[in-house]
This record gives C-alpha cells, structure tokens and sequence, in this order.
C-alpha cells in the first residue's frame, strides 16, 4: 500500500468463474454481477483492477480490457473443458503460479491489496498476498455450512475440504466482507470470525439498466418480448439447479390453479436460466415433473438473456418467484424490484435483506408447493396490493446501488491496509477483537 488512503492497484481474484460469462448457467450468477460491477466503478474513481480467472477456452486472450481501468488476465489452471469446479482446488498450485509469474513482470509492489472472491480465489489469494505483502481482502459469497444447513432433496453436500478451506481464508484474510448482517453473524457463530475484521457491505443493483421503464412499461416490454398484454407471466431467473428451488415453483402452479381455476389458461410461467452443476439432471426431472402435472402449455424454458433484454423480462412479469434453499443475498430480488416488480421470494438468508415483506414483496416461510400456489394466488388476484407492492419495489431498490456498495468496499480497502500495517505479517491472527461489533457500512 502506498501512503493514499486507497490502494491503487488492486489484484481481483475469482477463480472458478470469468466475469466475461453470462450470469445464469455454468457457474456464473450473482458473483459474476458483482465482480463485474465492483471493478467498473474501483476503475471509475482511479484504481485499476486486473482481475484473474481462469482461462476456460483455448481462444481466451491472455487479458482483454472489460471496461477502462478494468483487466481481465486468464490464466492456465487444468483443462479448458470437461472440468468442474469440485475439481479445482487441485489446480490452485497452477492458478497461483500464473499469478506470481503476472507479479513478476511488473515493477516490484505493482500491487497493493488482493480481493478474492469465493473460498477457491481466497486460498490463491492468501498465498499471493502473503508473497507480495499486501492485504487481502476476501468476500465469501456463499458458506459451506450454511449451505448444508438447508440442503435441497436430492442435492450433495458441500465436502470438508471446502469447510475447511473456509476457516483458513477465514483466518488468514484481513478483512472479511459479508453481504447481510445474516452473513455477518453467520462467519462468527459457524466459523471463528473475528467481529472486528468483518464489514458488512451489501450489494448493489445497476439503477441505470433496471429500471421501471416509463409509462406503461410492462406492456412495452411484452410488445418486445412477443408475450400476450393479456397473460399474468410468473418469472424465474436464475441457474438451474437445487439450490435455487425451480422446482417449487413449478409444483406450486397446480395448487396456484386450485385457488384460482377460472384463470389456469390465463397464466404462463418462465424459468429463464441455464443448468449448473447437478443442475443438468434437475432440469431432465423438472421437464418430467411438467408433463406430468400437464403444464406443458403453461411453464417455458428459456435460456439466460443479457442485461437489456432481462430488464424487459422483470418488467413483463407480475412477479418475479425467488424460491432459494440458500440464498447469501439475491441479485435477482433487487433487480426485480428495481424495474418495478414485486417479489415473492423464501424468508432465507440475504432475502430478507434485499426483500421488505409485506412491502416490496412477499417472504414465504419453508418450500411447501401448496404454501407456495397459495402466496402466489393471493397476489395475482389482487391487483391493487401489486401495485402498491410496486411502488415499494422501487423504494427498496432505490437503497442499494453499486456506488453505495464501492463506498463500502473502499472503506474496506482502507481499514485492511491500516490493520495489515499494525499488525504485520507475523501477527496476521492478532486481530485485536473483543468488542463483538462488526463495522458496517452503507446500506445496512
């Protein structure tokens, strides 16, 4: 770190995802956004960012510039295809190597801090920041043991070693970020951490991109989208795979038909997103389960859309259906309800941060379909609490931005580098703590 407050250079580590994916199939959703966004705004207010993932296909340049003052650098850590991220951490040798072998074409001290993304990024991180004696900043973006904690029928388990890769960052890193005071009180109680190496940050939604649209916007975007004005449209956005519930959506439809028969062919579910992981075999049991609940006319598939076209999607729903077992913030919820549509989203983890019940949406307790169809009837067949709902959408979005969200990280960025200076690489675990408060930032 230089004498300046913020560092000038900083070192973004996001190993098993590239921010130059599309959000929403593969291994790429909200940490992708994030990173993206983060990056553009750092470089904005004169900090580059070189960001490091791995190189996925043979094409891949060695770095492309993502925005000015932004660098994506890839690096060669096990084969382009046919390899998952369960498969990874023993390629992290190889990933760290890339980035010692970047460091040392630069001028000694290029870099001033190493923020990592994910625990696989936080141990490439670690090592690197230990080599270039800079801090290292680490967000976690999902815990393994919560996770666990409410597993998806059918889903695998987060295995012990990425626990334990967990409480080493957790250890070793200076500054922890955590999205939610949830994810706060979650890095303490299940994994050691010291209260005062945490900020709470969340995140932010792009307010430019999502956005109400103007006067009668969700007929516009069915007009562009070729949907019926007429139709009420249920939307899912996200990756195909347990953790993220489609399938209660599309068992909750015949029970939303139960409470309201006079409208059945009225409705026209959308589950926009590609599959993930075990997520392929999902989506084979959810086109089953769609045959035989005979919604073959009601429930579509889509393939993840780009930014502008996903904004008319928001615009054209109803309500947009975030059904997560586990969920560190929701991208999606905040997105949605910055266009100007209600959520109904499961009361779990960040959802009850980016979601207000009752307000901007609604927070369903548990994963019961027949819970589910009824929360959702009520909703369609009121118009005016939707609307009132809408208009509460837009005032909970209108709390998050991402400049907020750099205000935050920058302060960050700041305290790390005043702890690592005190502290020095040889009293890393002295953290000092005892206060049990977190600092916490804007937005919370």
């Amino acid at each position: 770190m230089t004498d300046a407050t913020w560092p000038t250079r900083v070192a973004m580590l996001s190993v098993h995802t590239s921010p130059l994916e599309q959000p929403g199939t593969g291994d790429a959703g909200g940490l992708n956004v994030y990173v993206v966004e983060v990056s553009r705004r750092l470089a904005a207010r004169g900090i580059a960012v070189e960001i490091f993932t791995r190189r996925t296909r043979e094409d891949q340049p060695d770095q492309t510039e993502l925005f000015p003052g932004v660098t994506v650098r890839h690096i060669d850590a096990g084969p382009f295809s046919g390899f998952s991220k369960q498969d990874l951490p023993g390629q992290l040798c190889a990933f760290v190597a890339g980035l010692i072998q970047a460091e040392a074409s630069r001028e000694p001290g290029w870099y001033d801090l190493v923020h990592s993304h994910y625990w696989l990024a936080g141990h490439a991180g670690w090592l690197a920041a230990e080599r270039w004696r800079v801090p290292l900043v680490h967000t976690m973006h999902t815990l393994a043991k919560v996770k666990n904690a409410s597993l998806a029928a059918g889903d695998t388990p987060e295995p012990a070693s990425r626990i334990i890769g967990e409480e080493q960052i957790v250890s070793a890193a200076d500054r922890l970020v955590a999205n939610t005071q949830d994810e706060r009180r979650a890095l303490v109680g299940l994994y050691g951490a010291c209260p005062d190496r945490i900020s709470v940050v969340p995140p932010g939604v792009d307010l430019e991109t999502f956005a109400p649209g103007g006067p009668d916007a969700r007929r516009a975007a069915r007009r562009r989208l070729g949907l019926d004005p007429r139709m009420d449209l249920l939307l899912f956005v996200g990756r195909i795979q347990p953790l993220k519930a489609p399938d209660v959506l599309v068992r909750a439809v015949p029970h939303l038909f139960h409470e309201r028969s006079e409208h059945a062919e009225n409705l026209r579910v959308v589950l926009l997103g590609g599959p993930s992981g075990n997520g392929l075999q999902q989506q084979d049991e959810l086109d089953k389960t769609v045959a035989e609940l005979g919604l073959g006319t009601t429930v579509r598939f889509l393939p993840p859309a780009r930014r502008a076209v996903l904004a008319d999607w928001y615009r054209a729903a109803d309500l947009v259906v975030v059904p997560s077992h586990s969920e560190t913030f929701g991208l999606v919820a905040l997105e949605a309800q910055a266009c100007g549509t209600p959520v109904v989203a499961a009361a779990v983890g960040g959802l009850r941060t980016a979601v207000r019940d009752g307000v901007s949406g609604v927070l369903v307790q548990g994963h019961n379909p027949h819970r589910w169809g009824r929360a959702l009837a009520g909703l369609l067949d009121d118009p005016g609490r939707r609307q009132a709902m809408s208009r509460g959408a837009l005032a909970q979005a209108s709390r998050f931005s991402w400049e907020m969200t750099v205000d935050g990280i920058l302060d960050t960025y700041a305290r790390a580098g005043e702890d690592h200076r005190r502290r020095g690489a040889c009293c890393r675990d002295l953290c000092g703590c005892g206060s049990g408060a977190a600092t916490t930032l804007t937005g919370s």
